[in-house]
């Protein structure tokens, strides 16, 4: 793909996501959940309707580039991201350790 289409496509995407109008602490929560290592995508599209390629845009778009592009080697390749990919006997989308991270304050310093 040329770099034409390729911001193109992302236009497309991303007037998508801004047509759902999600309030600040839906998009809170959509970016505390792309970063926890356990939560698949397909529990972010089951809660707010996002798919992959459309969770990707909004982090693009709502943080730092450099936050962005380590978020981005850290998700490709995960298996635990993807549900197909998952061991069958992991059937939780948070791990039993994990505490609450409210409206996602720590990221956004």
């Amino acid at each position: 793909m040329n770099q034409k289409s390729l911001v193109k496509k992302f236009n497309k995407l991303n007037q998508k996501i801004m047509t759902k109008k999600f309030t600040q602490e839906e998009v809170s929560r959509i970016i505390e959940m792309a970063w926890e290592d356990r939560t698949p995508f397909d529990a972010i599209l089951m809660q707010f309707g996002l798919k992959e390629q459309e969770v990707i845009t909004l982090m693009r778009t709502e943080m730092k580039a450099s936050s962005f592009k380590m978020w981005r080697a850290r998700v490709q390749g995960r298996k635990t991201k993807h549900s197909k990919s998952r061991s069958e006997t992991v059937d939780r989308f948070k791990c039993t350790r994990q505490g609450n991270i409210n409206n996602n304050k720590i990221s956004k310093r």
